[in-house]
């Protein structure tokens, strides 16, 4: 037993590591863009003012964290660094995210997006989640029969999102924008969980996830999402709501149901000044599986809403922190956590 736990200090050591080269990473080739960004701008132009693009906007939306234009968790239904006028293509944006959910737990992500047309985005997103204290848990509702190899989950997350109307269309002021996405989710370490949690002769001879109704190992997800900012209002004020149709628990991380559920979700941002925006998000969870056949496990997944706090550092970079509430994580509550999100455009 000591020497599973040492093996599992050293992987979470090892994984702790990696997130903070990871970030490291980030900020350097941030970094050095902002250097090479700066010395573009001093350089006088090498083509009439006439046929340059159109001078870029703000970095918004931000990345989620399953690789759309979104908040943290939830989505946005404007595009992501589209075209700008007189170019051909986008440009693409990446971003790193990391939120230490505890007992051991934490979840990172590394995001990509390319939006190769105005109304179109292609999207991303690694997610490497951290599974803490549940091998040790497992071993002891085992009475150590049971022993997990793996110390954490890989999620592939492959994304298209069509806007198919654009805010303001036609004309119309009260139109939103609204943006259709498919999801395509694999969870690369789902097989090697569930083989590793079956015992010949029962009590799960298919493994525990299966026998949970936790069945497949990909999925799809369906999103539509609305976004209309306010202006009226003292400052401006965007609202985002959407629906997912999902098979996935917990995002996909475990692993995908043969049932789709609706769940609702949505957020609510405040620019505070133009550079820093306080948001609110919401979204439901998955909960079509037999959370209570394990339940010392694998608890009943809770909602998840987070309070965030974004600092657009120039026309690349956006920093952001965020404070958020999870429920049951697996085998743990896990409530008032923090995470940081970061995204630079190109």
């Amino acid at each position: 037993m000591k020497t599973g736990q040492y093996v599992r200090k050293k992987r979470n050591h090892r994984n702790r590591n990696r997130s903070l080269v990871w970030l490291a990473a980030f900020l350097v080739a941030a970094g050095w863009n902002v250097n090479a960004d700066q010395t573009q701008t001093n350089t006088p132009p090498a083509q009439p003012a006439a046929t340059k693009p159109d001078k870029k906007g703000p970095p918004l939306p931000l990345h989620q964290i399953e690789g759309n234009g979104g908040i943290f968790s939830t989505l946005s239904a404007y595009i992501v660094n589209p075209p700008r006028n007189g170019e051909p293509v986008g440009r693409p944006a990446i971003g790193f995210s990391y939120v230490d959910l505890g007992h051991g737990q934490d979840l990172e992500a590394l995001t990509l997006t390319e939006s190769p047309l105005s109304r179109v985005e292609l999207g991303y997103g690694y997610n490497n989640f951290n599974l803490g204290n549940l091998p040790l848990a497992v071993s002891r509702a085992t009475g150590g029969g049971l022993i997990l190899s793996e110390s954490s989950v890989e999620l592939h997350n492959f994304n298209a999102r069509v806007q198919v109307l654009k805010e303001g269309e036609f004309d119309q002021k009260w139109i939103p924008a609204l943006t259709f996405g498919a999801h395509y989710k694999y969870n690369d370490t789902y097989n090697d969980v569930n083989r590793e949690l079956t015992t010949a002769g029962a009590p799960f001879p298919n493994g525990a996830l299966k026998a949970i109704g936790v069945s497949l190992n990909n999925g799809v997800d369906f999103t539509l999402y609305a976004s209309k900012m306010f202006t009226q209002l003292p400052r401006p004020v965007l609202v985002e709501l959407g629906g997912r149709g999902t098979e996935g628990v917990w995002n996909g991380l475990l692993g995908f149901t043969d049932r789709y559920q609706f769940l609702f979700e949505g957020n609510v941002v405040v620019f505070v000044t133009d550079s820093i925006a306080l948001a609110g998000e919401y979204r439901q969870q998955n909960t079509d599986y037999k959370y209570s056949t394990i339940p010392s496990l694998i608890g009943k997944a809770g909602d998840w809403w987070t309070i965030d706090a974004a600092y657009v550092v120039n026309k690349h970079l956006t920093l952001a922190v965020g404070y958020g509430h999870f429920g049951t994580v697996l085998n743990n509550e896990a409530n008032g956590v923090w995470g940081i999100t970061t995204k630079w455009e190109f």
